[in-house]
């Protein structure tokens, strides 16, 4: 039974490997043309470097009205910016429902002190969770110092 058991979990995970391969090979890859900007990336220091991103909305790769626009790099941002938005507000939730755990057992501790360092190291976690979250939102600032923006 055990062999049977752990052939059919084998054959599964094969099957699950291989199917995305199989499906992959009949398509054909498409050319990426544009992307979506979602955030306001046009400013005076992009311009002043020689990047010209749109306000909002799709950037053309090649564009022939505009040659001198560089999307690689616009959409890149664009990338991280969204990222680290994403990034920010999951890690912002988690503090919030480490403090509310945090505070739940500090107030039901009922003279415990165990609950209540456990309390408090859940607030102080939470804390440093929110650091980790602000740190997150310099990352593109980082990125634009890196990348010469």
């Amino acid at each position: 039974m055990k062999k049977i058991l752990s052939i059919s979990v084998v054959v599964l995970a094969l099957m699950a490997i291989a199917v995305p391969m199989v499906l992959a090979q009949e398509t054909a890859p498409t050319e990426i043309t544009q992307c979506t900007l979602r955030h306001n990336l046009s400013g005076a220091d992009w311009i002043a470097l020689g990047i010209h991103c749109p306000a909002s909305g799709a950037c053309l790769f090649s564009d022939p009205n505009n040659p001198t626009r560089t999307c690689g790099a616009c959409c890149l941002m664009d990338t991280i910016y969204t990222v680290t938005n994403w990034i920010f507000l999951i890690i912002i939730i988690i503090a919030g429902i480490f403090i509310l755990l945090g505070a739940f057992n500090i107030i039901t501790a009922g003279g415990s002190p165990e609950k209540v360092t456990s309390g408090r190291s859940y607030i102080i976690y939470a804390v440093a969770g929110v650091i980790v979250a602000l740190l997150a939102k310099a990352i593109p600032l980082v990125a634009r110092n890196i990348l010469g923006m």
